[in-house]
């Protein structure tokens, strides 16, 4: 059993009717137990405060002591007053905290702080509470229960808190095992948040134990490298066309840290999620089955589930799957990204992003703008194991890439940083070339520059006659050679591929200087592959025609 399920059958055979709480990462396993449950009503405040104060005021007129919960830190340390109001009023009360894992808690460290949240709120209530604990153990939890209803109620009535750690669901992990290890054709979708919990090393630990093919989407490009014999493509919207493909033909999927928006599932999420098992982590419950119907939600924080589950499978073995790799890599061949774009006149932006990246091996970051170069970057840079892939995702904010590239300059000293922006993002934030020059700052700025807003006017020329106001028509944009010679950065431009050899020789000939490289590409080219909007992901334009016009 659960030990969240046991907290929550013995809470109601206490008597306890009602809990009060704001929900939070570390108590959410509580909330889900007792929701499932259906025999304690939740009763969601709006701060954590009142949550006690309500716990309060049931216990001095029920006698049976009130419950409130509150997930770590903040959440915790706004209990406090509660506490201290039943302290000095004499209200039975237990006060249930979430806590940061075991393993990230700071223990004896010498520091202040080491999980996200991680507040020592039982020396903090110990002084106003008749009892605290913080629970080291799952096998601890009947006998703290026990003895804190016993101590609520005996002599002099007062609180009693008990703070517990979270841990992910030790059996959702071991089903998602035997799941995973019986699948033909798995696949992990790797997202964003691996890169923002810091788990990056973890999840590569992970995979290559599990032995199983990564997709990723805009925010994950970075997670594995290029190379990588696990590492498949980008999915989405404008992802790689094999690894869309990939992702029709699996019958397994785990999702870590990707909210599946429509720019990854597509429009069609029924045929997304199809017959495939799907096992969704996330650290935050939305997110799960929001949009895609059907997963298996394990609510964690990433770390601690590749920690979790990396000691649960210390000794397991995983089967080769070569049928399954020699699939993909059969579709790689198939639809390579250099080929999507057909019949178009001067530089292919996919074959560029290739030279780009092997030329660029020194750098340490690359930061992309929004638009199609954002795409044909995901889609073809080949990136290194150290190397970052910063973009703006969910917000999509153009003008992101300059001074995200300064940054990032000034956040791996030393080390040279390559921006890609398109023309129109370039010149949302083109002052900050001022930045890059005034500190000398070793930013290879790479302008993709096809004189209009190319995204915007792919979508006119598909759904709007080819009307392409405000994008071609009545849009204009420097000659960003001038411009950088103005601000006194080095500057070249290329017109044709066979130019760019030399360009880029150029561009990284004095390694720690700035650097502007304008890349013209025709007005007309097109980021493909697209999936069709308003058919499945595996179905992507040119060769299919979308069905209805985007929302997004």
């Amino acid at each position: 059993m659960k030990v969240s399920d046991y907290i929550a059958r013995f809470l109601y055979a206490q008597g306890v009717t009602h809990v009060f709480e704001v929900v939070g990462g570390m108590i959410t396993h509580l909330v889900d137990s007792m929701h499932s449950q259906g025999k304690i009503r939740l009763i969601s405040m709006h701060h954590e405060q009142a949550a006690g104060f309500a716990a309060e005021a049931m216990a001095r007129i029920t006698g049976v002591p009130g419950v409130a919960m509150a997930t770590s830190g903040p959440g915790a340390t706004n209990l406090l007053t509660a506490i201290c109001s039943c302290y000095f009023d004499s209200s039975p009360a237990i006060f249930i905290t979430g806590q940061v894992n075991r393993h990230e808690q700071k223990g004896s460290l010498p520091i202040r702080q080491l999980g996200f949240q991680e507040t020592d709120i039982v020396s903090m209530a110990a002084h106003v509470t008749k009892a605290a604990w913080c629970v080291q153990s799952p096998e601890e939890i009947p006998s703290l229960l026990a003895k804190a209803f016993t101590i609520a109620l005996s002599g002099r009535c007062g609180p009693v808190l008990i703070d517990i750690p979270m841990e992910p669901d030790h059996i959702k992990i071991k089903e998602l095992l035997a799941a995973l290890s019986v699948a033909k054709r798995p696949l992990i979708l790797a997202g964003g948040g691996i890169s923002s919990s810091r788990s990056t090393a973890l999840f590569r630990s992970f995979s290559e134990k599990v032995n199983v093919p990564v997709v990723n989407s805009l925010m994950g490009v970075d997670l594995l490298p290029y190379q990588h014999p696990l590492r498949v493509g980008t999915i989405g919207s404008y992802g790689n066309r094999w690894a869309n493909i990939a992702i029709g033909q699996s019958d397994f999927l785990l999702i870590l840290g990707s909210r599946l928006d429509v720019r990854q599932t597509g429009s069609e999420t029924e045929a997304f999620k199809g017959n495939r098992t799907i096992y969704h982590v996330d650290i935050e419950a939305g997110e799960i089955n929001n949009r895609v119907q059907g997963c298996t939600a394990m609510v964690a924080d990433l770390p601690s589930f590749f920690k979790t589950i990396m000691r649960l499978i210390t000794e397991a073995t995983f089967p080769g799957r070569q049928e399954w790799f020699a699939e993909i890599s059969k579709l790689r061949q198939s639809w390579p990204d250099t080929t999507e774009l057909q019949d178009i006149s001067g530089i292919n932006p996919n074959l560029f992003m290739h030279q780009l990246s092997a030329a660029s091996r020194q750098a340490s970051a690359f930061l992309v703008d929004v638009g199609q170069h954002q795409m044909w970057a995901a889609q073809s840079l080949k990136l290194d194991g150290g190397q970052h892939f910063l973009t703006s995702g969910g917000m999509g904010a153009m003008g992101f890439a300059l001074p995200a590239a300064v940054g990032a300059a000034w956040a791996c000293p030393g080390q040279p940083v390559v921006m890609i922006a398109g023309d129109g993002g370039l010149q949302m934030n083109i002052q900050e070339l001022q930045t890059v020059i005034h500190h000398q700052l070793p930013v290879k700025l790479v302008v993709i520059n096809n004189q209009c807003y190319g995204m915007v006017r792919q979508f006119q020329q598909s759904y709007f006659a080819e009307r392409y106001q405000s994008t071609y028509w009545g849009y204009s944009a420097p000659d960003f050679a001038k411009v950088a010679e103005a601000y006194g950065i080095a500057t070249w431009t290329v017109n044709n591929h066979s130019e760019v050899p030399e360009a880029l020789e150029r561009m990284w000939q004095d390694t720690g200087a700035p650097f502007l490289l304008q890349v013209m590409i025709d007005i007309y080219t097109n980021t493909y592959p697209k999936i069709a909007f308003g058919c499945p992901i595996t179905e992507m334009e040119p060769f299919v025609k979308p069905l209805d016009m985007e929302g997004t």
